[in-house]
């Protein structure tokens, strides 16, 4: 399904106050900020409207200085989803959004095309949000840094998944396949108004994984299956290597 654009918007959340890295937006890869390449390959997705929604002056004013859209949004908000939702709510600009996606800040690497994919699982109307994620190794699996999602294929592997459990531990056990959770969600603005109205869930406090409190809330999860997850940076040796790989295909 073809998704015209002006029918989603695309927020970026960007904090400063990361703790395993701060100041991790304003970190420069190439000689530009993070989250300047991350506003790009969201602008080149051509997918609608692209803002960055911010805690800090320095990060709005460098993407308006670039040419993009920032709002600035509370630094006590406890999560990206609630400052996308905030961000929706000071701007009379995109009052009438429906659908929006959440895309971190912190994914230098992404393919735009993920983008267009989240964007058309999102578009059958029948997922509360939506979220990718890629096949991964046993090894990969046993790191808690990253996020296993466990899916249900009701209508094949081809077909969209739904959600079932997301989990830093290597979730499920058995043979069945390890899936890499992708941190960019597609969301209905319905949705996300009734998600960030909702306490943290108890699930989502012990596995400190926010997209819980929406399964222990009776949300539906559609999940799309990618070939490759991009490289997300979290700390200062992910930097490194986003640096080194772009240096070796420069």
């Amino acid at each position: 399904m073809q998704i015209k654009n002006e029918q989603i918007l695309t927020l970026i959340p960007a904090r400063m106050q990361a703790t395993r890295l701060p100041g991790k937006p304003m970190l420069e890869i190439e000689g530009k900020p993070m989250i300047w390449h991350v506003w790009q390959q969201a602008v080149r997705a051509e997918l609608g409207p692209v803002c960055v929604a911010t805690d800090s002056a320095e990060i709005a004013a460098y993407i308006t200085d670039s040419g993009g859209r920032a709002i600035l949004t509370d630094p006590a908000l406890p999560s990206g989803s609630d400052r996308i939702y905030q961000a929706l709510q000071h701007s009379q600009e995109f009052a009438d959004t429906e659908m929006v996606i959440n895309l971190q800040g912190d994914l230098p690497e992404l393919d735009p095309a993920l983008l267009h994919k989240l964007a058309e699982i999102l578009a059958e109307h029948r997922w509360d949000l939506t979220t990718l994620v890629a096949p991964m190794s046993v090894a990969e699996a046993q790191k808690p840094q990253v996020v296993k999602a466990v899916i249900s294929f009701p209508e094949g592997i081809e077909k969209t998944g739904r959600a079932l459990y997301f989990s830093r531990a290597a979730v499920p056990d058995g043979k069945a396949d390890f899936y890499h959770h992708i941190g960019l969600y597609g969301w209905r603005v319905s949705a996300l108004k009734k998600f960030v109205s909702l306490p943290p869930s108890p699930l989502e406090q012990s596995e400190k994984l926010e997209q819980l409190r929406a399964l222990e809330a009776g949300m539906s999860i559609g999940v799309g299956v990618v070939d490759n997850a991009p490289g997300g940076v979290d700390t200062q040796e992910d930097l490194d290597a986003v640096r080194e790989r772009w240096t070796q295909s420069a």
